[in-house]
């Protein structure tokens, strides 16, 4: 009895410690998927391909980055695909009117203020996140049409596309932006007090109150950054395509929940990384990628997407019981 006890009571060798990261386990499903679409399609591992594969990780890449902090706090964000396509209206008329800088900064602020409501209404009011943000993403969309006269804006100004098609040192500019986005959000909710009271309010929220943490502000934060990082991800939509539509981002919030879930984000909030939404958001846009070179028809990829994403799901769900053991 005293063995079992001290077997028990053993520390975790360092092996397991890293195999009890949910990260680590999504990564090696990634590499796994990887080596799967590369030997069915000999046009996957190109290096044309690989940029393709980076430059559609990046709209729906920021998107989830607000997506994780809602999500860390134990909310929901379902406007987000409607505030991209609202806010991206807003930045087409804007650039009728003002240079291309304010107006992008117009769609952001436009962005940040919705999602100032959506907060203020959750935190202050204690309404339901599932209810508020379905009702804003009804909302968003109606006033998309609104705005652009249930039309496409397609007098962008060609400097728009500087945006996207610059290179630094050979890497383009949007996916650098999306690295150092990635790399801002994780040293601000590792090393900062901000970071660490946003997991505190996902983990629990009365005892972070407790504890003298600002739990309104930064309850209410998570969705302003939402709201903005989604006017951002739509505004370099809009650079590639020189048009704003009204029904840009149709969809967008469920990729970006189901990357972070797939990433190891728990919808009760307090866990989470955003080292984890990346590589969820890779294994999103690889298996797109991979269905598309194989010439899988669209109607049905989003049945295959969803079937794989619920068998990686059930299967960490198998392996982290057996793993944390």
């Amino acid at each position: 009895m005293v063995q079992e006890t001290l077997t028990r009571r053993a520390p975790a060798s360092p092996i397991k410690k890293i195999a009890q990261r949910l990260e680590v386990r999504m990564l090696l499903l990634a590499l796994l998927i990887a080596v799967c679409l590369s030997l069915l399609s000999p046009y996957f591992l190109t290096k044309s391909n690989i940029f393709n594969l980076l430059d559609q990780s990046v709209v729906i890449g920021i998107v989830a980055v607000g997506m994780t902090f809602v999500i860390l706090t134990g909310g929901i964000d379902l406007s987000v695909g409607s505030v991209a396509g609202l806010t991206g209206i807003i930045l087409g008329l804007s650039l009728q009117h003002v240079p291309i800088v304010p107006a992008i900064a117009i769609a952001v602020v436009a962005g940040g203020f919705i999602g100032l409501i959506s907060g203020t209404l959750i935190t202050v009011f204690g309404l339901a996140p599932f209810v508020v943000t379905l009702g804003v993403m009804a909302i968003g969309r109606s006033l998309a049409y609104i705005f652009s006269g249930q039309t496409a804006i397609s007098n962008i100004p060609m400097g728009m596309q500087d945006i996207v098609y610059t290179n630094v040192l050979g890497i383009p500019s949007n996916v650098l932006f999306l690295i150092v986005l990635y790399l801002a959000a994780w040293a601000y909710l590792t090393y900062t007090k901000g970071g660490r009271t946003i997991y505190a309010v996902g983990s629990n929220k009365e005892a972070a109150r407790a504890a003298g943490l600002n739990t309104t502000f930064y309850s209410i934060l998570p969705y302003v950054l939402s709201g903005a990082f989604a006017a951002v991800a739509i505004t370099f939509s809009i650079s590639q395509l020189l048009s704003a539509d009204p029904l840009m981002g149709n969809g967008m919030e469920l990729d970006a929940i189901a990357a972070v879930v797939i990433g190891g984000a728990s919808l009760f909030g307090g866990r989470g990384s955003m080292f984890g939404t990346l590589i969820g958001v890779l294994i999103m846009v690889m298996i797109r990628n991979g269905l598309n070179l194989m010439g899988v028809s669209p109607f049905w990829q989003g049945t295959a997407i969803g079937t794989i994403i619920i068998l990686a799901l059930l299967v960490e769900r198998l392996v982290s019981s057996r793993v944390s053991r």
